[in-house]
């Protein structure tokens, strides 16, 4: 399996060029869990796109703290790859910028959460049944997050929820998979991020976040899940 792994991060700052960049941390997620497929990163927020995105068997979209709203350049051609990924059905993974993009592209609406930032872990509910996968009922995972899906796409449902995010997560048809969280974070790397954004959130929502960071998220479940999903999508 060969995917794209279309990189949102828009962060610059010393404390991520200190740190794997989103292409590394998605790859590493995906190895653990299938070490043959390969994966290929393209920078989108710098304008570098696959030149020809079904030379690929699926992508990635990783999270960013951009919003989908942004009036960049590169957002809107993202959206219109996404279209085009739609119309083709290729198999495509979206991870909070990415799922909320993905969601927007294709007619959906995200909006602020009016009860602040989801930071921190945060326990997911499953919705339903996955047909590429058996879940637990509840799957931790890392957030950092105050906007997020109000209105699905259209032939979108939802399979996880999460603290004050009824679309936690969605599926669309055999091709699109997403979460409103970040599987790719590791331990150590969310708790240098509660540290480093403690000004920017504020003293409540880190303290918060410390606390619940004395639990560690499902990382293996989910990298599973990511994985099956695209290998059931790429099924004859």
């Amino acid at each position: 399996m060969k995917l794209a792994i279309l990189m949102t991060n828009t962060d610059e700052s010393a404390f991520a060029q200190a740190r794997p960049k989103d292409g590394e941390k998605f790859s590493v997620l995906v190895q653990e869990q299938r070490p043959d497929w390969e994966c290929v990163t393209f920078s989108v927020k710098d304008g570098d796109f696959p030149e020809d995105i079904q030379a690929f068997d699926g992508a990635m979209i990783t999270g960013s703290p951009a919003s989908v709203y942004d009036d960049a350049l590169w957002v809107g051609r993202l959206f219109d790859l996404i279209r085009a990924m739609d119309a083709s059905e290729l198999p495509v993974f979206g991870a909070c910028f990415g799922h909320q993009a993905i969601a927007v592209a294709l007619g959906g609406i995200v909006e602020r959460n009016p009860d602040g930032w989801v930071h921190g872990l945060a326990m997911t509910e499953s919705v339903g049944e996955l047909p590429f996968d058996e879940r637990p009922n509840q799957v931790g995972l890392y957030a950092s997050h105050i906007e997020q899906v109000t209105t699905l796409p259209k032939g979108a449902e939802v399979v996880a929820s999460g603290p004050g995010c009824a679309v936690g997560g969605y599926l669309k048809g055999r091709h699109i998979f997403t979460t409103q969280y970040h599987p790719e974070m590791t331990d150590a790397f969310i708790a240098d991020l509660v540290e480093f954004t403690a000004d920017y959130v504020g003293d409540e929502v880190t303290q918060a976040a410390r606390e619940s960071l004395k639990t560690t998220a499902d990382r293996d479940d989910f990298g599973r899940q990511i994985v099956q999903f695209f290998e059931w999508a790429r099924r004859d």
